[in-house]
């Protein structure tokens, strides 16, 4: 199996495959440096892009230099990942056919303030690359927030 790595609609370069992937089947490992999260915090604390990937409960990341770091996340991907003995590999979810770009839902999670929009056109689109388990975590920490914020205005205005 051959991948290349060129421009994409998604978002600047993307990975391809030069031949068809039957479903299954391993299509690339996200290797690099492992270091600590509070470590890969404080080293790109100032880097607008990383190709962090984070392990297990996510107290480890890969920092990814590798043809999977240019896998761009789609809502509606034609891969996944699973991680297998420590090591993170992209597998096929369905047959991918030769020139199509290799995807995955990157599920982001405890990205802060940032919206991470997504870009991936699907029309199942959810308009971000965080996971749906951060989306609803998020917004019913929005909600909290916004009834503490009516409680603590309605007490203000009563006094």
């Amino acid at each position: 199996m051959g991948l290349m790595i060129r421009s994409s609609a998604i978002h600047a370069a993307g990975c391809y495959t030069a031949t068809a992937i039957r479903k299954g089947r391993r299509v690339a490992e996200y290797t690099g440096p492992r270091l600590s999260k509070d470590d890969a915090d404080t080293r790109f604390s100032e880097s607008p892009v990383t190709y962090l990937f984070g392990l297990g409960r996510g107290e480890m990341v890969i920092d990814g230099h590798s043809m999977a770091m240019f896998i761009n996340h789609s809502c509606d991907p034609n891969c996944e990942t699973e991680e297998v003995d420590g090591r993170v590999w992209i597998t096929a979810l369905r047959n991918i056919a030769a020139g199509e770009e290799i995807t995955y839902d990157y599920c982001l999670y405890d990205g802060g303030d940032d919206e991470c929009l997504c870009n991936c056109g699907s029309p199942n689109c959810r308009g971000t690359m965080y996971s749906t388990k951060e989306i609803r975590r998020r917004k019913a920490a929005a909600k909290k927030t916004g009834a503490n914020k009516e409680k603590a205005g309605g007490r203000a205005a009563t006094r």
